[in-house]
C-alpha cells in the first residue's frame, strides 16, 4: 500500500513541476520571430529629369534589398513592424543610344502593419511609417549642370495581404506618401549656386499629391527548398515630381529573388528573462 502511494505521489510531483515548467517556458517563449530576407534585383528603369535633358532614358536597373517584419509590444502585441533597406543604381541611354544617364539611391522604409482581417491562410493589414530617400542622377552628356540630386522624407499609407497556401505563402504590399518633403532647385538654377554661393531659395518644397506623386509595388512568393526557404517576386517603383517647371520621374520594374529565414532576437533585459532557457555562447560560459 504504502509502494504504492510513493509512486502515485512520484507521479503528481512529476506531472506538477513539468506543467509549472511548461508554463514558465510558454511564457518566456511568447516572443515572435523575426523574418528576415535578403534580395537581389534586376529589372528596367525609365528615367525622365528635364532639368538635365527632355528626353526619356532607358535601360538596366539593379538594386540589393534587406527586408525585416517582426512584431511588437503595441496595440497588444498585434502590431507588426517592416524596415526595409534598398540600395538601387540603374544605367540607362536616351532614344538614339547616344548618351547616358547613371542613376543611384537608398532608399529606408519603416512601416507599421495593423490586422484587419485575420484567419488560418489570410491576412490583411494596413498601416503606414515613414520613409527617406537619398540619390541622384548623372547625365554624361551635360558640362554645365551634369547631376540632379535626389532627396525627399515622407509619411506614407500602406497595406499589405499574406496568403498561405500549403507550403507557400503569398504576400502582395503596396505603399504610397501622402505628405513630405522633396529637394528640386528652380529651372535654371545651378548646383554651385545653391552649395557654393548659398542661394537655395526654393529649392525645399512641401510634397503630397500636387507635386510628388509615388507607387511601391511589393509581390513575393516564399517557398521551401530542402533546408532553406527561397523568396521570389516583384518590384515596382514609381516617382515623380513636377516643381519649378520641371519634371523628374523614376519608373522601375525588377524581379527579385533570395533567402528568407525567421529568428529570435535577444537584447537588454530579455536575455535576463531568458536566462533559464536560452544559453548564449557569449555572455554564459
Amino acid at each position: 500500500m504504502r509502494t504504492k502511494l510513493c509512486f502515485l505521489a512520484t507521479i503528481v510531483w512529476f506531472y506538477t513541476t513539468t506543467s509549472i515548467h511548461s508554463q514558465e517556458c510558454r511564457g518566456s517563449l511568447s516572443l515572435k520571430s523575426t523574418n528576415e530576407a535578403t534580395l537581389f534585383g534586376i529589372g528596367k528603369s525609365f528615367l525622365t529629369d528635364t532639368y538635365l535633358s527632355p528626353l526619356e532614358y532607358e535601360g538596366m536597373s539593379f538594386s540589393l534589398l534587406r527586408d525585416r517584419l517582426n512584431g511588437s509590444k503595441l496595440f497588444k502585441g498585434k502590431l507588426l513592424m517592416q524596415q526595409q533597406f534598398q540600395l538601387q543604381i540603374a544605367t540607362t541611354k536616351n532614344p538614339t543610344k547616344t548618351a547616358s544617364s547613371y542613376y543611384g539611391n537608398i532608399y529606408y522604409g519603416i512601416n507599421g502593419f495593423y490586422p484587419l482581417v485575420r484567419n488560418d491562410k489570410f491576412r490583411f493589414f494596413a498601416g503606414g511609417g515613414a520613409t527617406g530617400e537619398l540619390g541622384g542622377i548623372y547625365n554624361e552628356r551635360n558640362s554645365n549642370n551634369p547631376g540632379s540630386l535626389k532627396v525627399s522624407v515622407n509619411l506614407d499609407a500602406a497595406a499589405m495581404a499574406m496568403y498561405r497556401l500549403k507550403n507557400v505563402t503569398f504576400r502582395w504590399q503596396l505603399s504610397t506618401p501622402f505628405l513630405g518633403m522633396f529637394f528640386s532647385p528652380e529651372y535654371g538654377h545651378s548646383y554651385y549656386e545653391i552649395f557654393s554661393l548659398g542661394n537655395d531659395k526654393g529649392t525645399v518644397h512641401l510634397g503630397s499629391f500636387h507635386d510628388q506623386l509615388a507607387l511601391r509595388n511589393y509581390f513575393t512568393v516564399d517557398f521551401p527548398v530542402g533546408k532553406f526557404t527561397v523568396r521570389t517576386g516583384y518590384l515596382g517603383n514609381y516617382y515623380r515630381t513636377d516643381i519649378n517647371e520641371l519634371t523628374t520621374k523614376i519608373l522601375s520594374h525588377q524581379f527579385v529573388i533570395g533567402l528568407a529565414n525567421e529568428s529570435l532576437n535577444f537584447g537588454g533585459s530579455k536575455i535576463k528573462e531568458n536566462r533559464h532557457w536560452l544559453k548564449s555562447v557569449y555572455y554564459d560560459e
